[in-house]
């Protein structure tokens, strides 16, 4: 089975922990019913402050430890639940974990780009935080569902892997983007103002946080084959809608 649900509607108004903890809870419950079936169990998860200021690769993040300075509590127990279910597979149960960049972009994405495009709209400049160098992978929907597929299909039990396209996309390079589509100023915002400028994103829009797949794209011979983010950006679907 693959398990991609999450409860974002409380998590992007204020509950991410109560959103981490549902999620946990449903995890254990297929972990429970699956054991020793050797039947697959394929979760999503995230790339986003797994190591920040360098490249994450799919060995990094995968068993308990100290808890991570950098991360607060909510996506603490997202990792924790992404770690549960890797040991899943000495308990009989084929898991793998597909961790997912940020943005997962495409035509009709409502997540991270989609609210960076609104954000921009309603307050009138496209912004990043500080120089705007900090870079977020990403990859295409399409290009990502396919590497879930392939999970489910062959994915040794407990894989760790990564559903990302572009390494490291700069934050600035986005905002240009979106500032050139809505006709916008790009302006630097004080890392002071980031959270009253980009609201709940606040707390993610300034991380550094690349991402390989190499590991993953050796294993299963999965290849990205859609368009990039700029590139996907550029096509204009984003920007339907009111003008600025």
């Amino acid at each position: 089975m693959i398990h991609l649900a999450f409860k974002h509607d409380i998590a992007f108004t204020g509950d991410f922990q109560g959103a981490a903890d549902a999620d946990r809870r449903a995890v254990e419950t297929f972990g429970e019913v699956l054991a020793g079936s050797g039947r697959p169990l394929v979760i999503a998860s995230g790339t986003l402050g797994l190591t920040p200021g360098r490249v994450a690769t799919e060995r990094d993040g995968r068993d308990p430890g100290p808890a991570p300075a950098h991360l607060p509590a909510g996506p603490l127990t997202r990792l924790a639940t992404a770690q549960m279910t890797l040991a899943l597979a000495s308990r009989g149960v084929r898991s793998s974990v597909v961790r997912l960049p940020p943005t997962v972009h495409g035509d009709g994405d409502n997540g991270f780009m989609a609210a960076l495009v609104g954000i921009a709209r309603d307050k009138g400049v496209s912004g990043y935080v500080g120089d705007g160098s900090n870079r977020w992978p990403a990859v295409h929907r399409l290009d990502a569902a396919h590497l879930f597929r392939l999970a489910l299909e062959k994915a040794p039990a407990g894989s760790a892997l990564h559903a990302v396209a572009d390494e490291g996309v700069p934050i600035r390079a986005i905002a240009e983007v979106i500032g050139r589509h809505l006709t916008l100023p790009v302006a630097s915002i004080a890392p002071a103002d980031a959270a009253g400028h980009f609201a709940w994103l606040g707390g993610f829009i300034a991380v550094d946080s690349p991402a390989a797949s190499t590991l993953t794209r050796e294993l299963l011979s999965w290849q990205p084959v859609q368009p990039g983010l700029i590139d996907d950006l550029d096509k204009g679907h984003y920007f339907r809608g009111p003008s600025a």
